[in-house]
């Protein structure tokens, strides 16, 4: 993999800056959020990805994480034309790789030559990485998991099912999920979720973490949470709050 960094010019938090790598030959770009308050220790990195034919500006809007965690920097990544699994067959809208291997493992390395900016650049703390996404974005966070097992601190995916983890080691996770989500179906969801859990070694019986949130204890310091809503498969609004919150409750030992 060759990497060139083109562009880095980090600005306050509410005015994300676009920033260019070109990963293969090919130009991949994110809009870069550095912290907007100063913290008393290196600052966490959140990485956090669009659903199949969004982009980053979208993701800049819905999901604010910078809003949320002024502290940290936050970067919002563009995906390339992809095939979907459930739609838009064709790859003419832009998304993420599924699995390992596919597209050349493009999506993967743009991660690894993102984040290894971070850590020269900006000096984030690397105990305290964390990803987050929505439906096609969701599950490159699990896939993220799977392949970078000791990269994060904790992973919060939306609207997604993981397909194979594997290789993953217990992480703290927090899921999201509508129960009338007509695209990844609920029901997938929720295996998902079962997966997670016996992974993580949860307790059968969860508690209430935050209003319609479940805490599931975990005997590895790996808890799961889960934030089941009655919606479909939109992106709700309480979801960059209670996310944050989740991030900010775990960091790598070490």
């Amino acid at each position: 993999m060759s990497v060139i960094l083109i562009a880095l010019s980090l600005v306050a938090a509410d005015d994300p800056e676009r920033v260019e790598w070109k990963v293969d030959d090919v130009a991949r770009e994110a809009l870069v959020c550095a912290p907007s308050k100063p913290g008393t220790d290196a600052p966490p990195a959140v990485f956090a990805f669009h659903g199949h034919g969004g982009t980053m500006k979208g993701a800049v809007r819905s999901f604010a994480i910078h809003e949320q965690w002024p502290e940290a920097v936050v970067v919002y990544m563009q995906g390339l034309p992809t095939p979907g699994r459930l739609t838009d067959p064709e790859g003419k809208k832009p998304g993420w790789q599924h699995g390992p291997g596919e597209q050349g493992d493009r999506d993967l390395k743009f991660f690894d030559a993102v984040l290894a900016t971070l850590k020269e650049k900006n000096k984030i703390d690397p105990r305290r990485v964390y990803s987050t996404g929505h439906s096609n974005g969701g599950g490159f966070t699990y896939l993220l998991w799977a392949t970078r097992p000791d990269v994060f601190a904790a992973i919060a995916p939306s609207a997604a099912a993981a397909r194979n983890l594997k290789d993953a080691k217990p992480l703290p996770v927090l899921h999201v999920a509508g129960e009338k989500d007509p695209l990844v179906k609920f029901a997938w969801q929720q295996q998902t979720i079962e997966g997670i859990r016996a992974l993580n070694g949860c307790e059968a019986e969860g508690k209430e973490w935050a209003p319609g949130c479940t805490l599931y204890p975990s005997s590895k310091d790996a808890p799961v949470v889960t934030f089941i809503h009655p919606g479909d498969h939109s992106y709700p609004k309480r979801a960059p709050e209670l996310i944050v919150r989740f991030f900010k409750e775990h960091a790598r030992k070490g």
